[in-house]
């Protein structure tokens, strides 16, 4: 039952980042299509476990391509998309590692030292990752005038081209320039982890009895898996399941065979269960395994 209710969450995810990826859209398109950005997040997010990290570029080529704005543009949303997300993580992980001593962690004295130290320091790093979020609304338009006045020195048949790479650019960053737009991604980029975290913890529930995690354990898994879903071998991933089987076995003393059960089904479920839907979304529109691969490709 757990497994099922660990849908709903993950599920949710997905509407989560197409409304933030709404409030990135806004300074080239006041009223994208939600319609649009789910359907190219669902499909992007099934390239990525079908074809590896390359697939995260797919889901900006879909939605440049919908919405008809520049893919350039897009990237550049993408980008700040995973500094959010990295934000995020990265003060979830902090939160969860100075909380070491009331986990169920089996570890030293000398190592719980260890671990409380680098979530402080994990703390000092997503505060410095809010700085440069920060910092790319007051300093993004100097910076941009500074990259064009470089290209005075180029050849006008290159320089043409990079300026519109440039301004596409600096138009994705546009959206943190307003108070109200930079509050929504911070509220939808939180409530995308609070999401995850419900996500994790059924998962958690649907084994109890046999791997019991409080609250905080679910935390520091999710703060390592985080960081380890960076590798994404496709099709079977890869990153994600040795990270959640070395936590659970080196750390809370779990044995191999539950922890790779474990690991199995939390990425069945983070990752694998959208596919599905993603490829009926892609036959729908037209797209198949190859044009999905070729996308990926050139856009990476």
């Amino acid at each position: 039952m757990w497994v099922a209710i660990s849908l709903i969450p993950i599920g949710g995810t997905y509407w989560g980042r197409a409304l933030r990826w709404a409030v990135f859209l806004k300074p080239l398109k006041p009223q994208p299509s939600m319609r649009n950005l789910l359907s190219a997040t669902v499909v992007g997010f099934t390239a990525i476990t079908l074809f590896g990290r390359p697939g995260e570029f797919v889901r900006p080529y879909l939605i440049a391509r919908k919405e008809q704005v520049p893919v350039t543009s897009q990237l550049a949303a993408w980008a700040l998309e995973r500094i959010f997300d990295l934000l995020m993580a990265l003060l979830l992980f902090a939160f969860a590692l100075t909380r070491v001593q009331t986990s169920g962690m089996h570890v030293g004295l000398k190592l719980t030292w260890v671990l409380a130290a680098g979530g402080k320091v994990g703390g000092v790093l997503g505060l410095a990752v809010l700085l440069i979020l920060l910092s790319l609304r007051h300093f993004a338009g100097p910076l941009r005038l500074r990259l064009l006045d470089a290209l005075r020195h180029v050849p006008e048949k290159r320089s043409a081209g990079l300026r519109k790479i440039i301004d596409a650019l600096f138009q994705g960053v546009e959206s943190m320039r307003s108070d109200a737009s930079l509050f929504l991604v911070l509220v939808y980029s939180i409530l995308e982890w609070v999401l995850i975290c419900l996500c994790f913890w059924c998962v958690a529930r649907s084994f109890a009895g046999i791997v019991n995690l409080s609250l905080v354990d679910v935390l520091i898994l999710l703060g390592f898996v985080s960081f380890g879903s960076v590798v994404q071998i496709p099709g079977v991933g890869g990153g994600m399941q040795v990270v959640s089987v070395l936590v659970l076995t080196e750390l809370f003393g779990i044995r191999l065979e539950l922890a790779s059960a474990f690991a199995v089904f939390l990425w069945a479920i983070t990752f694998v269960a959208i596919v599905p839907l993603g490829l009926s979304v892609a036959v729908k529109e037209g797209l198949d395994w190859h044009s999905l691969k070729r996308i990926s490709r050139e856009a990476s």
